[in-house]
């Protein structure tokens, strides 16, 4: 790691870490910049982006940031950071990383980290070399409904899990163009890579590894270049089955989770408030303001052999969402060292499953994963 400095240059070792930010989008300026910001131990200190206007944007929301107009104008201060992070476009993830690496910095990168589980294990082995954090930023680990479900399965309260139904679903009827929505392989866009990324990270995290993938995927919105409506079907070595669904093109909205047990169910609708209160401009720590909860009306519902639209089973409360946590996390194993809150490893899993589903969704037919050792 690089010594820490003051905005002088004067060293301050045990000052806050300084961060790059690669990126002022809408995962830059809504997700990233406003949790480094909230951490205590780490400073949002350079922002690049092209766009005059978002440099503008990132100074009035964080004063004390410098902005630049391009990665390599971050890279070229590696000597005062202490950790890049990539909110860029999906297809600057890996060379950007590498780059970032091979300057001896520790990285974070939004998902996904690659195209493919082989890039993301080089990343990986990269900096294992250099002995560097590489993280991928997987904030919906840290969402109120999935903590919950989690909490649930490890109590014990749903028995044996036999189904696991889980859904990101949106009505978009339109297409709003851009890089994530593009045709072009190249960019990486698509529901199945961004959406996907979450659900698959989430059923790994709560099942271990998978074994056979099915997958159905189509592009329905006239206009639309980049698969917008995707069903997977995932089976795992411990039995388990995960139903995932990502969709723009979702009429009507289905349950968040559904997810089955030997003893009882729970169903939850609705979204994490987290990213709406972001979008809102609100921040974690911000005085009165309780951060990641949702109305009592929200909650799940727990039971067997009846509906929970009709009035059955027992409302369930909602632990708190806590995506501050991801960042916390990443300045404690900068701090202490450690495994950080999510690898690069774990990244490539996921990347494997979402290839296996890309593949099946292709030829019509299941895709078996080799068990790894």
């Amino acid at each position: 790691m690089s010594e820490i400095s003051d905005p002088t240059g004067t060293a301050a070792p045990d000052g806050p870490l300084r961060v790059g930010l690669i990126g002022y989008g809408l995962a830059g300026s809504v997700f990233h910049a406003p949790l480094i910001a909230a951490t205590d131990g780490l400073r949002l200190d350079i922002v690049s982006t092209s766009d005059p206007e978002r440099q503008a944007q990132a100074r009035a929301e964080h004063p004390q940031v410098r902005t630049v107009d391009s990665p390599q104008a971050v890279l070229d201060h590696a000597a005062d950071l202490d950790l890049i992070v990539l909110a860029s476009p999906n297809k600057t993830h890996v060379p950007l990383a590498t780059a970032a690496l091979e300057a001896g910095l520790p990285v974070v990168v939004d998902k996904p980290l690659a195209a493919t589980a082989a890039e993301a294990e080089k990343l990986a082995a990269l900096a294992d070399d250099r002995g560097l954090l590489l993280s991928v930023f997987q904030n919906r680990r840290w969402d109120n409904d999935f903590r919950t479900v989690r909490k649930l399965i490890e109590e014990g309260a749903l028995g044996d899990i036999q189904r696991f139904e889980s859904r990101f679903e949106r009505w978009r009827p339109q297409p709003k163009g851009g890089w994530r929505e593009s045709g072009d392989p190249a960019e990486i866009g698509g529901l199945l890579y961004d959406l996907g990324s979450h659900l698959v990270d989430q059923a790994l995290t709560l099942f271990g590894p998978v074994v056979s993938v099915y997958a159905e995927s189509d592009i329905r919105r006239p206009g639309a270049e980049a698969d917008d409506d995707t069903f997977l079907a995932l089976t795992h070595a411990n039995g388990v089955r995960c139903h995932l669904w990502v969709s723009a093109t979702t009429a009507m909205l289905g349950p968040r989770f559904r997810v089955l047990g030997s003893r009882a169910g729970y169903v939850k609708h609705g979204l994490d408030p987290q990213e709406a209160a972001l979008r809102e401009g609100l921040r974690p720590g911000t005085e009165g303001v309780e951060w990641g909860v949702e109305p009592e009306s929200c909650r799940g519902r727990l039971g067997a052999g009846s509906s929970p639209q009709t009035g059955g089973g027992e409302p369930v409360p909602t632990l708190p969402g806590d995506y501050p946590a991801y960042y916390a996390a990443i300045a404690r194993a900068l701090r202490e060292g450690g495994r950080p809150p999510v690898t690069a490893t774990e990244a490539a899993a996921a990347l494997r499953v979402l290839e296996a589903a890309k593949l099946s969704a292709a030829e019509g037919r299941t895709v078996r994963i080799e068990a790894r050792a």
